[in-house]
């Protein structure tokens, strides 16, 4: 949490140097001084999980986009292409507009409208954000009309999109997050609440969250994985996916438990899975600087992938309710195992880590490329992990797919998922990005 704050700190300190200087801020500083408020805001609102986090990036980062699109000719809106969103409202013919004013007032209004049950404080900290680039533009347009205009276009646009998502099935999902009523199915291999939990809730996170609608409608009807039939004995496909599980545990290095650490993401004091992936979004849009639009592709593309993840990823959790190594070993292998790091309240098939972060990977990478190096800072500032002797220290990357399969690894290396599960969860993430990436962001060329 620490780290947040000197972020969002130093976005507020930076801007107001240019605005001292009468510096106006550059279009990629709009986009990634909402994004780090985003982050924020998921990190310091209590009841936050990552299924529900990754439908808000997915609705934050769409809105981003759709409140600049037609302000760039050689872009077009995506939402008639979108699960039933269909037409967003247009601009005026003839009329003038300030797209950083529109981009502005959208954001504040989404993300007042998707976390309204965040504190008093936060938002707050959304009108402070909103007013400080309101007043930044009043002074470079002279036309007060252009400015209102732009800013309620904006809002328009944010109104509607929330309006769309009030339907999706996870509207406020935060106020179901665990299932007390749900009668767990028992079968040889079936998942069982952790001893060993990762969060005090025994019952498991939103177990209907794979019924919500995808983005896309191509992602709610992509072919189901097929899990590892069960097995307990020695050798079998199924027994050797947890072996090398145990094995593993003996043997862990310790970058690999500050790796197992870093990707934990715990939604009790990080800004989640998905938040982490939209922080990596922002890393690339800072080293790059790229255009208004450009960034706001960026938001809008990884958001739709990591929320169409999430979502699938939950329908196979609980349509296979698979096990976690912490009931496997102390059955077939070592009654006194424990993993690494604390199970986390759901079935295991396939990892939710692994999906996420390859399909921010795959968004990432056919924006920016396939050897984009950069470094990952986002827990930088946290206290030891004194239980686990581990430091959070930054970690560097040649590539968005070396850091998504670090991200899947860390589970492996934390004892809470096997394998497979990763193998997957990989495959599976670029396949709904790679759905998210041939959306026709563009007009076609004559």
């Amino acid at each position: 949490m620490k780290f947040v704050f000197i972020c969002l700190a130093a976005v507020f300190l930076l801007l107001a140097c240019r605005q001292e200087q009468q510096e106006p801020p550059e279009d990629f500083e709009l986009a990634t001084a909402w994004a780090g408020l985003t982050t924020f805001i998921t990190q310091n609102t209590p009841a936050n999980s990552p299924t529900f986090a990754s439908r808000a990036f997915g609705y934050i980062g769409l809105t981003m986009y759709e409140s600049v699109v037609h302000g760039f000719p050689e872009y077009q809106s995506v939402a008639p292409q979108l699960n039933g969103l269909g037409n967003l409202p247009k601009p005026e013919a003839g009329l003038s507009y300030h797209w950083p004013s529109a981009l502005n007032a959208a954001e504040a209004e989404i993300i007042r409208s998707v976390y309204i049950q965040t504190s008093d404080q936060n938002k707050k900290k959304i009108d402070s954000l909103e007013n400080f680039f309101a007043d930044i533009y009043v002074t470079q347009i002279s036309d007060q009309e252009v400015l209102n205009r732009s800013a309620a276009y904006g809002r328009k646009i944010a109104q509607q999109i929330f309006h769309w998502s009030e339907t999706d099935g996870g509207h406020r999902g935060y106020l179901r997050n665990f299932d007390k009523k749900q009668v767990l199915p028992t079968f040889p291999g079936s998942w069982q609440p952790p001893l060993y939990a990762q969060s005090i809730s025994h019952y498991p996170l939103h177990p209907y969250w794979g019924r919500n609608r995808t983005f896309l409608a191509v992602d709610s009807a992509l072919e189901a994985p097929v899990p590892i039939p069960f097995d307990t004995l020695p050798g079998s496909a199924y027994y050797e996916q947890f072996r090398q599980v145990y094995e593993k545990r003996k043997v862990l290095t310790q970058d690999e438990k500050q790796a197992a650490i870093w990707w934990g993401d715990d939604p009790d004091i990080t800004f989640t899975p998905p938040g982490h992936s939209y922080y990596l979004a922002t890393v690339a849009i800072r080293k790059t600087k790229p255009t208004l639009i450009r960034s706001a592709e960026t938001y809008a593309r990884l958001g739709m992938a990591v929320a169409d993840a999430f979502r699938n990823c939950w329908k196979w959790k609980y349509q296979f309710f698979t096990e976690r190594a912490n009931t496997f070993i102390p059955q077939h292998i070592e009654q006194q195992w424990e993993s690494f790091w604390p199970d986390p309240p759901f079935p295991a098939f396939p990892s939710g880590h692994a999906i996420q972060a390859a399909a921010a990977a795959t968004v990432l990478t056919d924006l920016y490329g396939d050897r984009f190096a950069f470094t990952d800072s986002s827990h930088v500032g946290r206290e030891k992990d004194e239980i686990r002797n581990v430091e959070f220290k930054a970690r560097h990357f040649n590539s968005f797919w070396e850091a998504a399969e670090e991200t899947a690894m860390s589970r492996f290396y934390g004892g809470i998922h096997v394998p497979y599960d990763n193998e997957i969860g990989l495959a599976k993430g670029r396949e709904i990005a790679a759905n998210v990436n041939g959306l026709k962001w563009k007009k076609p060329t004559p």
